[in-house]
């Protein structure tokens, strides 16, 4: 048995790895300020587990985590905590450098002076592993792909404080020695998550017969990945990669943001039929500012150095994604109760 303090672990992706090590029979300390994107409802199966516990607190707060990291004794962090919707970042930039770069350089400093303390043998063992994204590298035209390698160059606040934060870890890594891992993945899709993000939002839409906003022409490219297989590749990189090193990890499914909104409607008229097709609900409207044109992400490296490739293609998992939600209303309501509406933000 392994023991994580996980940040972020009542979002999306957080909130998937947590079930996935707890159910691998690890043990789980769970850092989450719930924010919005925070859900609690996400942890119900856990909330007696005798291997997972659940803290309400800022990874800002170097007293909390240094106190956790003192009496549980992780054996590494897993920093999934961080803003992440590009949309919220135009609106107000401000908490995503709060978060994303000042909270997360708190973080480093508590995991830094605990990993001093432990033995030789436990320091050589620890692990900080940063979660982060493809967007730091910025717009790829028709051809190419991001690999390790490629230049930073953020287009949108939210981007430029997560580059800002990958920087810090690396800086911890080279300066201080501290045993960081860093991913840069895709666009996840999947169970949990939040409805202002593409997938989860057009299935609420179509789902109310609500209309479909597409930003400008919908040929934006971005490569999909299950989340479920992003927390196997976070497990993988954990388990073997080595310290210091980023890898990147992708879905290989590159998709245009129209595509993925006409398979949607597809898979609901397949499962709940309507008297009008939903692809009828589709309407162009105009473009964020500063969208990124294509992410496509080279995950050779993961592959070829650590033995991962995703085990699922996007017709399968987009299907599954589908299911969920409509298996999970529930779970939907307790969220569109709160303060979000599936209004458009960022314009």
């Amino acid at each position: 048995m392994s023991t994580f303090l996980v940040t972020g672990g009542a979002g999306f992706i957080g909130g998937n790895f947590v079930h996935r090590v707890v159910a691998a029979g690890h043990r789980v300390i769970n850092l989450d300020k719930l924010t919005y994107a925070g859900n609690l409802a996400t942890l119900a199966s856990l909330r007696d587990h005798p291997d997972h516990r659940f803290v309400h607190g800022d990874i800002g707060d170097y007293t909390l985590v240094s106190a956790l990291l003192t009496q549980h004794r992780p054996d590494a962090v897993v920093n999934f905590a961080a803003e992440s919707h590009v949309d919220r970042s135009i609106d107000h930039p401000a908490a995503f450098i709060e978060t994303n770069v000042t909270a997360t350089l708190a973080l480093l400093e508590a995991t830094r002076n605990h990993w001093r303390s432990l033995s030789d043998a436990d320091g050589a063992a620890f692990r900080f592993l940063h979660v982060s994204t493809d967007e730091v590298y910025g717009s790829l035209g028709p051809e190419g792909r991001f690999t390790e390698r490629t230049p930073y160059a953020p287009n949108s606040p939210y981007s430029a404080s997560k580059a800002a934060s990958d920087h810090l870890v690396r800086a911890f890594h080279h300066t201080y020695g501290l045993p960081t891992l860093t991913t840069n993945c895709s666009n996840n899709y999947g169970p949990y998550q939040f409805p202002e993000k593409l997938i989860p939002l057009v299935i609420q839409k179509a789902l109310a017969g609500e209309e479909l906003p597409v930003y400008g022409d919908g040929m934006n490219v971005r490569d999909w990945l299950f989340v479920e297989d992003h927390c196997d590749a976070i497990a993988t990189v954990l388990e073997k990669g080595t310290a210091g090193e980023t890898y990147n990890i992708g879905g290989n499914s590159e998709q245009t943001n129209i595509a993925v909104v006409r398979r949607i409607c597809e898979l609901l008229d397949e499962r709940l039929p309507t008297p009008s097709p939903r692809e009828s609900l589709i309407r162009f409207v105009r473009d964020r500012p500063g969208h990124d044109r294509r992410y496509a992400i080279d995950a050779g490296k993961i592959q070829r150095e650590l033995g991962w490739a995703p085990c699922n293609d996007f017709r399968s998992g987009l299907a599954r994604t589908v299911d969920w939600y409509l298996a999970n209303q529930a779970w939907v309501a307790g969220i569109l109760d709160g303060s979000y509406r599936m209004e458009r933000l960022g314009q």
